[in-house]
């Protein structure tokens, strides 16, 4: 039976709801993290379970061959790291604690690709409660992205635009709920538009962004120079001194195709 394409307002929906559990229990600066982390490992897993399906199909009598070319998929994801296998133990207790060892797995098996990305995002904090309502919140939030909706394949997603649309909506209602501090990680997108308008960058160009948040402005400017000429031959550089929000930035790159980016964490 065919996939049928998830659409932008649906997907941008169904990810916004999935605050719904954090609302009223904790402010959605804290929460933030825990959503956007969630979105970016549920796409890296719908993936590498999609492509091991396809192998399974293709390669089924030689498990040797399907490990080897699953060895070589954009993430690689370790055994018992993925979203699912957190999924399927959601009831059990230690939620936290297991996606925080899911997620440092995950680091270690990509090399300088998501070399600390997660370190300064615990699941497995006190900021959620007491061990039995935090248990609850990330078994509800397991369950959000569980959702068929939210089934983020590359055959049900389409264009890779899609999911990281999704990603810098929720960015861009997350700032809109956290007032004065929003600027540490968000540039309104009309700001963004205005400066890559303005910077014109074309075909062959560096761009850098000292002080880059959550990297919209940077992926701005790369949209504009594949709009403008139709390469890719471009360069994107930035820095943040905010660990967390640089960790936001590195998935975002990822989220919108733009593996080949250097964003280092440090204070300009």
């Amino acid at each position: 039976m065919p996939t049928s394409q998830i659409n932008q307002d649906e997907i941008n929906k169904a990810v916004w709801s999935a605050c719904d559990t954090f609302r009223g229990v904790i402010s959605a600066d804290t929460y933030k993290d825990f959503v956007l982390t969630m979105l970016f490992l549920k796409y890296i897993s719908d993936v590498y379970k999609d492509e091991y399906s396809k192998l399974v199909d293709q390669y089924g009598d030689n498990p040797e061959l399907i490990h080897a070319m699953m060895s070589k998929q954009r993430f690689v994801l370790p055994e018992g790291a993925s979203f699912w296998d957190l999924y399927e133990q959601r009831h059990q207790a230690g939620n936290g604690q297991r996606i925080d060892q899911a997620l440092h797995a995950i680091e270690e098996a990509n090399g300088t690709k998501l070399k600390n990305v997660f370190q300064d995002i615990s699941f497995n904090t006190d900021k959620l409660g007491q061990e039995k309502q935090k248990n609850d919140l990330l078994r509800h939030l397991l369950e959000d992205f569980g959702k068929d909706i939210l089934n983020l394949s590359t055959e049900r997603v389409g264009t890779l635009d899609v999911i990281g649309n999704a990603y810098e909506y929720l960015i861009k209602h997350f700032a809109a709920s956290s007032g004065k501090t929003a600027g540490e990680f968000y540039t309104p997108p009309e700001v963004s538009d205005l400066l890559a308008t303005i910077l014109e960058p074309t075909e062959g160009d560096q761009i850098c962004d000292p002080a880059c948040g959550s990297g919209s402005l940077l992926l701005k400017c790369g949209a504009m120079v594949r709009k403008n000429s139709g390469s890719k031959k471009y360069a994107l550089f930035g820095q943040e001194a905010i660990g967390s929000t640089w960790s936001l930035a590195k998935m975002n790159m990822f989220l919108h195709g733009e593996d080949n980016h250097r964003i280092e964490w440090g204070d300009t």
